[in-house]
């Protein structure tokens, strides 16, 4: 028997042949690997990576954010409402990032409802002991580091028995036996139903622990960050001075609406679309209370203020709430009839017409001769401060209220050629709006 070994190169595999034998045998001999230079392919590749993904952050005004790190701040849980690909968890990431808090993403989907309530772990004696509900890793890596921002993605895709077992997550923040620390925050995200993979309506009770908060995207924003800018996340500015008094406004601006308006304490919506959403509820009117105290307390804009406000009991009651701030803010009439020429009028046309008609009403009310003029010299400076259109109104209704026998002041005579004036630019502008609905096309008059 003849044997032939042909001996291989470093990178070949070796072929040993074996007269008589049937079928060769191919043993495959590694090639010894190098270390990965500083330009191979696909170091460049990681390095190309490394720089589209290298950003920057700016100061920019962005109300969505802001709702978000004042949510945060107030440690309320959030659930951000957004299309897929808005960028939503781009956010959370950004958000986290800013905060320096370690981000711990956990997609509810794909979880169990034991994954959050619990393993039962039956020890040594568990008729003494009992039988205690192990927590995942998780939540154990959470409160060893202390803080962090708890991030659970695909909310709208958990089954009803996942969302139940979330329950005392949100909102007593334990996980199995496992008390979560106060240095984590709760985040969450959601697709609407119809744009999400076999999705499921947030059982009411879940919905009830969120504030809602519905992700756009903005043009600029996107454009600047594809351009590797994107817009910082910062906690607001709380002033320490302003801390008492945003208490205090706030707890005043609650109560006194739910007096007014009892039947908005709780409300549960009628359909199960809406009940997956903000709806009022003792508990959500809290969370609208706790907003409102850091929103004051950190001067936010109304904008922003109104976001979080409809994002915890809902659009009609956070709606009519910001309207009761605005009545809030309204000077009181008497103290604007007891001393007219310092009277100090809202700048906001809106308010400002509110204000000059409380001060008619209080008249009206009680109708003397003294608050009748200083009801005049309260419009009169109204005219100095302010445009004369919104006096129309109030002056009708003041001058109605004139007895025979009081006679007519100076100040009255100065607001007549404006109040005329008024009357008659409206008059105009009425006819020029008639007369442009009556023109055919290309018509000219």
């Amino acid at each position: 028997m003849t044997t032939r070994t042909l001996q291989p190169t470093p990178t070949q595999q070796s072929l040993t042949t074996t007269t008589g034998t049937p079928s060769p045998t191919l043993t495959s001999t590694p090639a010894p690997t190098a270390a990965p230079g500083p330009h191979t392919p696909l170091a460049l590749a990681d390095d190309l990576l490394a720089r589209l993904r290298t950003t920057t952050t700016e100061p920019r005004p962005d109300e969505q954010l802001a709702a978000l790190t004042l949510a945060v701040a107030a440690d309320l849980p959030v659930l951000l409402w957004g299309e897929p690909g808005i960028g939503k968890t781009a956010a959370l990431t950004q958000l986290a990032a800013s905060l320096d808090l370690p981000l711990t993403t956990v997609i509810a989907s794909v979880h169990e409802p034991s994954d959050f309530s619990g393993l039962p772990i039956v020890g040594d004696d568990p008729a003494a002991q009992g039988v205690p509900m192990a927590p995942p890793q998780w939540a154990v890596e959470l409160v060893r580091a202390g803080r962090g921002l708890l991030f659970l993605d695909e909310l709208s895709t958990a089954t009803p028995a996942v969302q139940a077992a979330l329950l005392r997550v949100v909102l007593e923040r334990k996980v199995g036996a496992l008390q979560l620390p106060a240095g984590v925050r709760i985040v969450a995200a959601a697709n609407p139903r119809a744009s999400a993979a076999d999705g499921w309506e947030l059982s009411p009770p879940l919905a009830n622990r969120f504030v809602h908060l519905y992700w756009a995207h903005d043009r600029e924003v996107v454009v600047r960050g594809l351009g590797g800018v994107w817009p910082r996340a910062e906690l607001p500015a709380l002033v320490p001075e302003r801390l008492p008094e945003a208490v205090a406004f706030a707890r005043r601006a609650v109560c006194g609406f739910l007096e007014a308006r009892p039947t908005l304490i709780h409300r549960l919506p009628t359909t199960e679309t809406r009940r997956g959403g903000a709806w009022p509820s003792p508990r959500s009117w809290e969370a609208a209370l706790t907003l409102l105290a850091f929103g004051t307390a950190a001067a936010v804009s109304r904008e922003v203020l109104a976001l979080v406000v409809r994002g915890a009991v809902g659009d009609g009651p956070g709606l009519e709430l910001l309207a009761h701030l605005d009545r809030m803010d309204l000077p009181d009439p008497e103290s604007l009839l007891a001393d007219p020429a310092a009277a100090e009028l809202p700048a906001r046309g809106d308010l400002r017409q509110a204000a000059l008609e409380a001060v008619v009403a209080a008249v009206g009310a009680r109708p003397e001769r003294e608050r009748w003029e200083a009801g005049w010299a309260v419009l009169v400076r109204a005219l100095e401060t302010g445009p004369p259109d919104l006096l129309v109104a109030p002056a009708t209704v003041l001058a109605g209220l004139r007895r025979d026998d009081w006679e007519v002041p100076e100040t009255m005579e100065r607001l007549a050629g404006v109040v005329d004036l008024a009357r008659r630019a409206d008059r105009s502008v009425a006819r020029a709006a008639a007369a442009g609905a009556g023109r055919t096309p290309g018509e000219c008059r």
